[in-house]
């Protein structure tokens, strides 16, 4: 069913008002700029550039309104960035942005930055629990005093704007960005949303608003991203108007009476009809019906996917109403493309003020014209006092305390005595990057230690100090051996980190066809050990096995950086009292079993409704669950090919040889009829973990290539918008000289592009593992139909070549990047 604008009802919409009083100075002052704007002046601040695709000198010639970091976007030459490198690049930026040569008008460009747990892309700074674990709070208060300490933190690297809060109302848990919201119950987001919002802009009509202690914030996404069928990440909200309206919609009014300045559209569609071009919403109810008159903001490239649009061009989003288009990338023929069309009247140029007033308004709101350079911030000046401070820490370990929520509590088994012997288990243990989650330090939060959280405490090192202070001692084993038998046993797993679409999930069965965690707690509990099972996961999770197999389980969602919360509540003091009660309610039912969506409750109810979550004070042991998850469990991972020297479930190993035959390689050893390639089993890290690949033949001859072949098309469009690489973990023994081997991808008959790795593989360590990566863009660039891959690896070399591979994934992580910028001749 598609919609358009006369398919939405804007008079059925709650109605909402900016609270700022009125100042006829602030406007006076904005329309008499705007007079003397150019019209390249007004299309460039119409335009959002990524700091990875635009320099100083492009915002001193171009002058987009502003710039953002992505997540994986950081200062020149900076891996992970410390606050006076932010402050580095925010100077050059605004330097760039007032150069005032050549007649040019001084307009400050702002810095916006997707700070949505704390200030998430700096080290050392203060990460709090993902909003999936704030709802469980139920504590507005804290809430405004997190966006508040958010906002100094950002301030101090000379940052002021945030793409936060996410006002979400997930339905359907297996999204991927599930743990971005606070909750299901569009109550309790309508609730958080004022709260946050005040906490990061300070509260209107007073001297705090947008002081230089506060900063922008972003309410997003507008709208429905949270009911998309399937739960699939940007796709179709397919629910009425009513729907949209009550739950979807809910965060919105309390935003903008709140003075949110910014909002973000969605990805999504709602019926069919995508939300960056649906004028009916965006400009009747957000503009009109809602009086929202700050920026409404793009997301990532998003209007490319308006029909009739490229990521380059997107009159429709404009006319929408959109003011601001995220153009990371693409931002320059975006410039050229719109400047022609508002000469040519494509866009009206009364939009095109219009646009241009709401962001000077934001802008002039905020202060940027008179604050100077971002590095004189009364905070970036003291930024070492202010990122990670005790105060902030101590606000965070707060957090962390009240968001814990009590499943089950056998035999009493919590709170745990810290005077006895306590052995500390599992992978998430000792595992910072695993408790933080997604957008961390990285878009995915993946690749990263422990050493990169200066200042951050791990749950097991929180677990050692409060018992080794209190008498008694702690071991750690991540496989959950001792050398003492322990009188407790605390076991800590759960998910690691994602976001986006990286973490939609066909089901919400844990780890399917991986029982590692289930049988670390069974391995404990049947020798005699009390197993406290402490999960990390940005979403309830069909685990009915592994709260059966345990004496206590507690959900401690993704906590941030500050583990020792976790420690207060489940140790008690050393004289027998409780430390910290169990304070945290579920805000999103959890699932009686793997595919029990969406989170509202079913004809049997969920497991533990909306609101659940024990106290000390509760007795009795919980009874056995049911264990039948409803579908079968498998080992198949979205985004995963090849894997531990096999392919994926239901995928097949293809060999095609220099004369263009085809086998299937079924078992090791294997090889082509022509003897141009060959397969054997290796070791990695394991027996048989790998397959080697050998070349031979006439050296002149035609390539031979490995084929991942998938059992279905898969779909990884929306993959290509971003930074996910397919990677390869490999060992490169030989390489043929003048190599010409190349990665890529195949869609159908007649369908494929590769991508030239012979300089890499020339480069390339013999002998020694390693993680090559190709940006999928590469491959859509390429002229592949990344909507129809039925070949999502294939590698192609000759005689000489000597390669061993052990995975092939969807990643964003990677040793070294191969270049897309010369494809690859097609076979």
């Amino acid at each position: 069913m598609a919609v358009d604008s006369a398919d939405v009802h804007p008079g059925q919409w709650p109605k909402a008002r900016s609270p700022l009083p009125a100042d006829p100075a602030l406007e006076a002052r904005v329309k008499a700029l705007l007079a003397k704007m150019s019209v390249e002046d007004k299309v460039g601040q119409m335009i959002q550039a990524d700091i990875k695709y635009v320099t100083p000198d492009d915002v001193r010639e171009y002058r987009p309104g502003s710039v953002l970091a992505g997540g994986n976007s950081k200062p020149p030459g900076q891996l992970y960035p410390v606050a006076t490198q932010w402050q580095a690049l925010s100077d050059a930026f605004y330097r760039a942005s007032m150069d005032t040569s050549k007649g040019r008008l001084a307009i400050p460009v702002l810095f916006g930055i997707d700070a949505v747990h704390g200030h998430n892309n700096l080290v050392g700074s203060t990460l709090f629990p993902q909003n999936s674990g704030l709802g469980a709070t139920r504590d507005p208060a804290l809430i405004h005093d997190i966006g508040e300490a958010t906002a100094q933190e950002l301030r101090a690297s000379g940052i002021s704007w945030t793409f936060a809060p996410t006002l979400t109302v997930p339905q359907d848990l297996r999204w991927g960005r599930s743990y971005e919201g606070y909750s299901q119950n569009p109550a309790l987001v309508a609730q958080y949303a004022a709260a946050v919002i005040s906490g990061l802009e300070g509260k209107p009509g007073t001297p705090t608003f947008l002081d230089a202690g506060h900063v922008i914030a972003t309410a997003k996404h507008f709208l429905g991203d949270g009911g998309t069928f399937g739960g699939k990440d940007q796709g179709d909200a397919r629910i009425s108007e009513a729907t949209l309206r009550d739950i979807h919609g809910a965060g919105y009014p309390p935003a903008i009476n709140a003075g949110v300045q910014v909002v973000m559209v969605s990805f999504s569609s709602w019926n069919g009809v995508k939300m960056a071009g649906n004028r009916g919403l965006i400009t009747g109810v957000l503009k009109e019906r809602m009086g929202f008159d700050g920026i409404v903001l793009g997301d990532w490239n998003a209007h490319g996917q308006v029909p009739g649009c490229t990521n380059e061009d997107c009159a429709a989003a404009y006319n929408a109403g959109i003011d601001m288009l995220e153009a990371p990338d693409s931002w320059k023929g975006l410039y050229t493309n719109t400047l022609a069309e508002v000469k040519a009247g494509k866009i009206p140029m009364s939009r095109v003020d219009d646009a241009v007033m709401r962001i000077l308004r934001v802008k002039m709101r905020l202060g940027t014209f008179e604050a100077g350079l971002p590095s004189a911030n009364a905070l970036a000046v003291k930024s070492a006092d202010v990122v990670g401070s005790p105060a902030h820490r101590a606000l965070a370990r707060r957090a962390v305390r009240e968001s814990l929520v009590l499943l089950k509590n056998s035999h009493g088994t919590l709170p745990i005595d810290p005077r006895k012997h306590i052995l500390v288990a599992g992978d998430g243990a000792d595992n910072i990057s695993k408790q933080n989650g997604g957008w961390t330090l990285t878009w995915q939060g993946t690749g990263l230690t422990n050493a990169n959280f200066p200042g951050a405490t791990s749950i097991w090192a929180g677990l050692r100090k409060q018992v080794e202070a209190a008498g008694g001692s702690a071991e750690l084993s991540v496989e959950g051996d001792y050398k003492q038998k322990p009188d407790a046993a605390i076991v800590v797993f759960g998910e690691d980190p994602y976001a986006e679409f990286q973490g939609d999930l066909p089901n919400l069965a844990y780890r399917p066809g991986n029982d590692r965690d289930l049988e670390l707690i069974r391995k404990l509990h049947e020798q005699g050990v009390p197993v406290t099972a402490v999960f990390l996961t940005g979403r309830p999770l069909w685990m009915n096995r592994e709260i059966n197999a345990a004496d206590a389980f507690v959900v401690a969602w993704l906590p941030g950086s500050e583990g020792e919360g976790v420690a207060d509540v489940l140790l008690r003091k050393p004289d027998g009292q409780v430390a910290h009660d169990f304070h945290g309610k579920l805000a999103y039912a959890w699932p009686r079993n793997a595919i029990q969506v969406p989170a509202a409750p079913g004809p049997q109810g969920p497991q533990f409704p909306f609101g659940f979550g024990l106290t000390y004070a509760d007795r009795g042991a919980a009874g056995r669950l049911p264990e039948d998850p409803g579908v079968a469990l498998s080992s198949a991972q979205a985004g995963v090919y090849f894997t531990r020297g096999k392919p994926a479930q239901d995928f097949v190993v293809r060999l095609t040889g220099a004369n263009g035959e085809a086998t299937k390689a079924t078992a090791a050893p294997a090889a082509t009829a022509d003897g141009s390639l060959s397969m054997s089993a290796l070791d990695y890290k394991a027996q048989e973990d790998a397959r080697g690949f050998a070349w031979s033949g006439p050296s002149a001859a035609r390539a031979a290539r490995i084929e991942l072949v998938a059992p279905a098309p898969l779909d990884v469009d929306r993959e290509t918008n971003g930074d996910v690489m397919l990677v390869a973990t490999l060992k490169v023994d030989a390489a043929a000289a003048g190599d010409a081997s190349t990665i890529g991808v195949g869609c159908g008959d007649g369908c494929s592009a590769q991508v030239s790795i012979g300089t890499e593989l020339s480069t390339l360590p013999r002998g020694q593992w390693v993680r090559l990566g190709v940006p999928l863009k590469c491959f859509r660039d390429g002229g592949a139909n990344m909507s129809t891959l039925d070949r999502p690896f294939e590698w192609s070399s000759k005689a000489g070549t000597r390669i061993a591979i052990t995975d092939v994934s969807l990643s964003t992580v990677a040793d070294l990047t191969v270049s897309c910028l010369k494809q690859a001749a097609k076979p």
